[in-house]
């Protein structure tokens, strides 16, 4: 595990399944048999190495008679799914009432679709596991919830065209991914729009950025650069980024130009 606070949930709950295992008096190889799970498994989640599924608890505590003790770690466990970073944007996505991002390489992980996600983390070097590639996109994917929680936070996202074009994962792909796009731009509280690789002026040229307006008032930054990411909250920090962004999206396309542009890249690129 990449953080202390996942361990200790998950070795939490391999305790628990441990327990009552042995309570009912099975065996590992017992337990992983009723439940539909391998042995090797099963010894993995009690040591807390592996994140149990929503369905092996389910399981486990109907097995093992646990009244509900075993299911309702779920929510803990889901959230231990998640690296640490993400879980920390997860919680600043969920607090603010306005979110702006500007894109320059890949479509922006919140307009993102499974396969695109999925395509994305897979090309990643050194090269992810099969469970951290489904771990990653999971965890994308869970962050989507900000697009329907209410009150409805003001979504905007500024796209760079070589996003658009770029058929990352394969074509099929990126026309699924186009259409989202199209999908969602549809949607009154999101706003998409596309900065033109022709423009001769572009305040984004040092890079993505991302900023959160809180509900106590408070904006904060995010960027992210090769291995690293980093929050900004310097006040000073922030009123830059927030004066790029605003220009960016003065520079790009409006809204409706932006979807009426994704479908004419659609048609052509697809």
């Amino acid at each position: 595990m990449e953080d202390e606070e996942s361990e200790a949930v998950l070795k939490t709950v391999g305790r628990q399944i441990k327990m009552w295992r042995e309570a009912a008096g099975m065996t590992q190889p017992e337990l992983g048999a009723a439940i539909g799970y391998g042995e090797d498994l099963v010894s993995s989640v009690e040591r807390g190495r592996r994140i149990p599924k929503p369905d092996f608890l389910d399981k486990a505590d109907e097995v093992l008679g646990a009244d509900g003790k075993l299911a309702t770690m779920k929510e803990d466990v889901e959230k231990a799914r998640y690296p640490k970073k993400v879980r920390d944007l997860a919680r600043l996505e969920d607090e603010a009432v306005e979110l702006g991002a500007y894109a320059g390489h890949h479509i922006h992980g919140l307009l993102q679709t499974p396969e695109y996600a999925r395509a994305l983390y897979a090309m990643r070097r050194p090269a992810f596991t099969e469970e951290e590639v489904d771990r990653y996109v999971s965890a994308r994917m869970a962050r989507k919830a900000v697009f329907d929680r209410v009150p409805r936070a003001q979504l905007t996202f500024v796209q760079e065209e070589v996003t658009l074009r770029r058929p990352l994962g394969g074509r099929m792909v990126l026309r699924q991914q186009l259409e989202h796009l199209l999908e969602v731009g549809q949607l009154r509280h999101v706003e998409i729009q596309v900065m033109p690789t022709a423009r001769e002026n572009h305040a984004g040229m040092a890079g993505s950025l991302r900023l959160l307006k809180l509900r106590d008032g408070k904006t904060v930054g995010h960027l992210e650069a090769q291995l690293y990411s980093r929050l900004v909250s310097e006040p000073r920090d922030v009123q830059v980024l927030e004066m790029r962004y605003g220009m960016i999206r003065a520079q790009a396309l409006t809204p409706r130009k932006s979807l009426t542009f994704i479908e004419k890249v659609m048609g052509e690129e697809t």
